[in-house]
């Protein structure tokens, strides 16, 4: 990541703190046409269920993006991408899916720029790997690692080829409130509030959905989803540019609710009413940064609720959503500036007042409705248009490969503290000291 372009001058005329010309703006927040070297770009895709599908639906709606070579382990999903791809008028793609491990030969074989994984989460960091060392980027859905040693070897595994492997579709949630504390609106950053709190019950009993959920829950216990609260909390805390984790502390309530749920749905006598679950059903975990400033994450997929909040507090003021993407609910407070002293005021206005130029000026034309978990939209997404500029050019995604395992390794470090008894555990340093002075985000 770059340093954040425009950070003086925006209240004035957003445009006016830009490097870029209005036209140059303009030219490069159109939809991207996929191009290297006046050649198409060439993903694959490990993984087109439910998530995979949508990544795919994105990418055939790209002119100039060819999809050689897929790859699933269920035939039906398989199949249907095959069908999706043939219709868009791209070339038929090779199929892969013989065993679980067949995507090390898709990665060997095929001549691409990029693959995909929308698997389950023990395969993230395989693909990856098996990727990069057959020297192809690579984009994982998070986490992108579940033990700090997949961590490290995606670190190693980029310093020594120089093919990436991120969060490259994470995207930034909320990158308004980011805007207003790089314009400095809320003063200095004191403390940070969210976390991925969704009941997930019927999805983890689910054998349609993801299933596999279930079994996380049963063996582990910590933070286990860190990454959708992080992509708003790091670029506003400027983690790794700036700043960086220093140490986390992890606690986690009893676990109930999910026996509970199976007793209700499936009887008492089902072996799931009374098998030990190891995740609590509330995990909460405080981190804390190299400057001083604190995050509270919270988990929570177990119980019955609404969604989780994003609060995010400065030395001049606060942010409070009731998501880490802003909403029509969204609330805020400057000191001496707000029209009640102590009273919230609608945050709406100053959420368009400091939209991102990189948000503001992105207007695609229309395309048909986007299918899969995350679809409906009517437009190609925007983090899609930002990877695949990324690889026009040649150069890391938004979310690069230190932040990428930074964000995902809080889940293998809350376990170990909630192991310990919520003993404080050190967050590594995988930037190896380059945080100090690596420039603040920059998306121009």
């Amino acid at each position: 990541m770059k340093e954040h372009v425009g950070r003086r001058g925006f209240l004035g005329t957003a445009a006016a703190g830009l490097a870029a010309t209005a036209a140059d703006v303009a030219a490069s927040q159109t939809v991207t046409q996929g191009s290297i070297d006046g050649r198409p770009v060439r993903i694959g895709f490990v993984g087109v269920g439910d998530r995979g599908s949508y990544h795919l639906d994105a990418a055939l709606g790209i002119d100039g993006i060819e999809v050689p070579a897929i790859c699933d382990i269920d035939d039906a999903y398989l199949h249907r991408a095959k069908r999706w791809i043939e219709a868009s008028g791209k070339p038929v793609p090779r199929l892969y899916g013989k065993t679980k491990t067949d995507f090390e030969r898709l990665c060997a074989e095929e001549d691409l720029d990029c693959v995909i994984c929308s698997t389950s989460w023990r395969w993230h960091a395989p693909v990856l790997l098996a990727a990069m060392r057959h020297g192809k980027h690579a984009v994982s859905e998070v986490p992108i690692a579940l033990t700090l040693d997949e961590a490290w070897e995606i670190v190693e595994t980029w310093e020594e080829t120089g093919r990436w492997g991120t969060l490259g579709l994470e995207g930034f949630r909320s990158l308004a409130v980011a805007n207003m504390v790089w314009e400095g609106l809320l003063g200095d950053v004191v403390h940070a509030e969210a976390g991925y709190v969704h009941d997930l019950r019927l999805v983890k009993f689910d054998p349609e959905r993801e299933p596999w959920r279930l079994a996380h829950s049963i063996n582990r216990n910590g933070n286990l989803y860190p990454d959708h609260p992080m992509s708003a909390i790091m670029p506003a805390l400027d983690i790794n540019h700036g700043d960086r984790f220093d140490f986390l502390v992890s606690m986690s309530s009893r676990a109930v609710c999910l026996n509970r749920f199976a007793a209700h749905y499936y009887g008492e006598e089902h072996p799931l009413s009374s098998l030990e679950m190891k995740q609590g059903d509330f995990n909460a975990t405080l981190i804390r940064t190299a400057s001083g400033k604190l995050v509270t994450l919270n988990f929570d997929t177990n119980t019955p609720h609404p969604r989780s909040f994003y609060r995010l507090q400065g030395t001049k003021g606060v942010y409070f959503g009731d998501r880490y993407t802003p909403t029509r609910n969204a609330l805020l407070y400057l000191d001496g500036v707000s029209p009640q002293e102590h009273s919230w005021e609608p945050a709406g206005p100053w959420l368009e007042k400091f939209q991102h130029p990189m948000e503001r000026d992105y207007d695609p034309p229309p395309r048909a409705s986007l299918r899969g978990h995350g679809g409906r939209s009517t437009r190609t997404p925007l983090e899609w248009h930002r990877l695949v500029l990324a690889l026009n050019e040649g150069r890391l995604p938004d979310w690069d490969v230190y932040d990428s395992v930074t964000s995902s390794a809080i889940s293998a470090l809350s376990e170990q503290s909630v192991a310990s008894g919520s003993q404080p555990v050190q967050f590594p340093d995988f930037t190896r000291g380059r945080w100090k002075d690596q420039p603040r985000l920059a998306l121009a």
